[in-house]
């Protein structure tokens, strides 16, 4: 089942990130940060939920992104699938809602990045239809 994150899910969205993703964050950090973003309308959290466990097996972060020079679209910030829930449709189903999400709010497109390692993560976003359309190089700075 696919439902709106709540923050009773920040400790499993924590172990994904940190197991899936790399990101050990502590957890009063992601609460904090969780609590933060469902308050914000531009942001939507969605996790899949085992109907039969209750157990979280992954979650996606969107944020509506806008910008001088395009239609406003969704910026998938985070998709992640717990290793013991993966190749079940679980990525597909939480990615299908954020789409349906953005059509009922006329946003017509979707972006993501990915980094260049996550070659299964690219075959699996092909597969459902994004395609890959640019190369580039973050840069960050520490404050």
């Amino acid at each position: 089942m696919i439902r709106h994150a709540k923050i009773t899910d920040s400790a499993a969205i924590q172990k994904i990130n940190r197991e899936q993703l790399g990101y050990d964050y502590p957890l009063t950090k992601t609460q904090a940060n969780i609590k933060h973003l469902l308050a914000d309308h531009h942001h939507l959290i969605l996790v899949a939920e085992d109907a039969h466990t209750g157990k979280i097996t992954g979650y996606v972060h969107a944020e509506l992104y806008q910008e001088t020079y395009f239609d406003p679209m969704l910026n998938i910030m985070a998709l992640a699938v717990a290793k013991d829930a993966q190749n079940r449709g679980i990525g597909t189903e939480l990615m299908t809602a954020v789409e349906k999400y953005a059509q009922q709010h006329k946003i017509t497109a979707i972006r993501l990045n990915s980094s260049t390692s996550r070659t299964e993560a690219h075959q699996f976003y092909a597969k459902i239809g994004y395609s890959f359309d640019k190369t580039q190089k973050r840069f960050s700075k520490k404050l």
